[in-house]
This record gives structure tokens, sequence and C-alpha cells, in this order.
């Protein structure tokens, strides 16, 4: 029978102190370690969190927000009600929105022709308006086409034609009950296209009482000096970049 055995059963052992305050003491480090660790986390947060934005993420929120404002900004603000334009003649005019579409489907707004590089690139929505020059004769349609970023539509543009044609671009927008009713696709005489940034612009001009232009033996040169005015206008403020302020809910910095 061994030393020590009682009632035939084996003899407990007994926890060692110097073990015991080991443990201890491990459990100690490791608990530093873990708030050590948390506090560096939270110190690395709020930098983050409090620091201003880098130069890349401010551009980033820039081009976020400008490849927005065709469904973010009201219709009055990208059509304004009136456009000034310059006859070649001498003299400042305006022209006078009558009307914005509806329709924002891209495949639509323009003449089969252009619509599969539209598609190829991505085109999320064209924009129409109707306007009618100072003397209501001429009736211009406008339209904002709206790409993913800038790259996209630099891609489209690069692969329409050279010269857009009036018979084969933007589709007018012809208003029922207003006095641009008749100016429908067969009337357009002049186009003009510009890009900036992810939007293109396109526009064209006819006479208001719906004149096909098969019909008329001689355009007028004016048509073609109105029409580019409106396209550089819209497209001017559309497409100017503004300072992010990223304080605002609008932006996302």
């Amino acid at each position: 029978m061994f030393q020590g055995d009682v009632a035939g059963g084996w003899p407990h052992s007994q926890p060692q102190p110097r073990r015991r305050r080991g443990a201890l003491v491990v459990a100690g480090v490791l608990t530093v370690v873990c708030l050590a660790a948390l506090v560096a986390s939270a110190v690395v947060l709020a930098g983050e969190l409090t620091r201003p934005p880098t130069a890349a993420e401010r551009d980033r929120a820039t081009a976020a927000e400008l490849a927005r404002r065709w469904e973010a900004w009201p219709a009055g603000k990208i059509f304004p009600d009136t456009v000034p334009y310059t006859l070649s003649v001498g003299g400042k005019e305006s022209a006078r929105r009558i009307g914005i579409g509806h329709e924002t489907a891209c495949e639509g707004a323009v003449d089969a022709s252009l619509r599969a590089v539209l598609r190829s690139h991505g085109c999320r929505a064209v924009i129409r308006a109707t306007y009618l020059d100072q003397l209501q004769g001429l009736a211009m349609t406008v339209g904002v086409v709206a790409f993913p970023d800038a790259s996209k539509a630099s891609g489209a543009m690069s692969g329409l034609p050279k010269e857009i044609k009036a018979s084969s671009g933007l589709r007018a927008l012809s208003l029922p009950g207003s006095v641009a009713a008749r100016f429908d696709d067969a009337a357009r005489q002049e186009a003009a296209i510009r890009h900036r940034g992810p939007y293109l612009v396109m526009a064209t001009i006819g006479y208001a009482d719906g004149r096909p232009a098969a019909k008329i033996k001689e355009k007028q040169g004016y048509l073609k000096v109105v029409v580019p005015q409106l396209a550089d206008s819209i497209i001017g403020s559309l497409a100017k970049p503004a300072r992010p302020d990223c304080s605002s809910p609008a932006w996302s910095c």
C-alpha cells in the first residue's frame, strides 16, 4: 500500500501557489496588451474620422457629385427658363423654355444610328427640353446624355460621327398644345453636340411651324449659329465642377 493512501483512494494533488501566481501574471499581461490595442485602435479611428479629406478623396467626391446631377438636380436647374445667345449679325437674344420631356430612355431620344454607341458606353438617361427663340419662329430641342463617368462619356463622343447631322442625331421633342407642337424630326435643320465630364449635350433646331428640311432650298445661317450656343450654355453649368463640401449630406468624401 502506498504511503498516504486513504481508504483505498489516491491522495488529492494540491495546486501549487507558484503556478497560480504565474497564471495570474500572464492573464494580467494579456489584459494590458488588449487594452493597449483597443486604445490604439480608438486613437486611429478618431483620427480617421476627424481628419480632413485627402486630395484624392475630394476628387472622387467631385466626380461622384457631378455624375449624379442629371437625377439629383431639379429639371428646371438643368434646363433654365431662358438661355442667352448672340446672333451673327449682332444683338443678344434669349431662348425661352416651353417644356421638359418626361421620358428618359436613351434609345428613344436619338435616331437609330446613334443608339448602339450610347448603349455600349453605358448611357444612363437622356433628358430633353424644347426652347423657342426670342421671335418664336425657331424651336430647339436640347438633350442631356448622362454616362456613369467622364471616361464613358469620352468614349461615346469618340464613337459618334465627327459631324452630327440634324437628320440622324437628337430627336425633336414635340410638345402638343404649344407653339412648337409641329416641330418634329422631319423639321430638324441643324444640330450640335458638346462633351464635358460625364455628359454629352446634343441640340437640334428647326422652324416651329414644322417646315420640313427637305422643302427649304437655302438654310438660314443663324440656325447653325444659335444651336451650338444652347448646347454650350446647358453643358457649361451642368458639368462645372463644384468645390466639395464634405459637411453637407449631398457629398460623400
